[in-house]
C-alpha cells in the first residue's frame, strides 16, 4: 500500500505566497508522474501541475509563471511553490501520483487527503 501526506496549506493573502509539500511511502519500487490538483466549492478536480520522472513538467493555464512544481526523487516527494496567490485559487490541493509497488507490477494512481488553501484578505 502507498500513502501521500501533504501538508503546506493554510490561510495567506493575496499576492502571498505558500508552498505545499507531499511525501509518498509505503511500498513503492518506481514512481512515474506525480501532480496536484485542486478542488473548490461546487467545482471539479482539475489539474493544476504534473511532473514526470525525468523532471517535465505541465501546468494548467491559470497558474502558468506563478505557481511551480517540483520533485525529489530520493525522498518521493514533490512540492508546489505557489506565488501571487488570488483569492481564485482558494480550494482543496490534492497531491496525486502513479506508483508501481515492484518490478513488473502496474501502476495505479494514489491520492493524498487533502490541505486547504484559502487565499483571502
Amino acid at each position: 500500500q502507498v500513502q501521500l501526506v501533504e501538508s503546506g496549506g493554510g490561510l495567506v493573502q493575496p499576492g502571498g505566497s505558500l508552498r505545499l509539500s507531499c511525501a509518498a511511502s509505503g511500498t513503492i519500487f518506481s514512481i512515474n508522474a506525480m501532480g496536484w490538483y485542486r478542488q473548490a466549492p461546487g467545482k471539479q478536480r482539475d489539474l493544476v501541475a504534473a511532473i514526470s520522472s525525468a523532471g517535465s513538467t505541465n501546468y494548467a493555464d491559470s497558474v502558468k509563471g506563478r505557481f511551480t512544481i517540483s520533485r525529489d526523487n530520493p525522498k518521493n516527494t514533490v512540492y508546489l511553490q505557489m506565488n501571487s496567490l488570488k483569492p481564485e485559487d482558494t480550494a482543496v490541493y490534492y497531491c496525486s501520483a502513479r506508483v508501481a509497488a515492484c518490478r513488473g507490477c502496474l501502476y495505479r494512481d494514489y491520492w493524498g487527503q487533502g490541505t486547504q488553501v484559502t487565499v483571502s484578505s
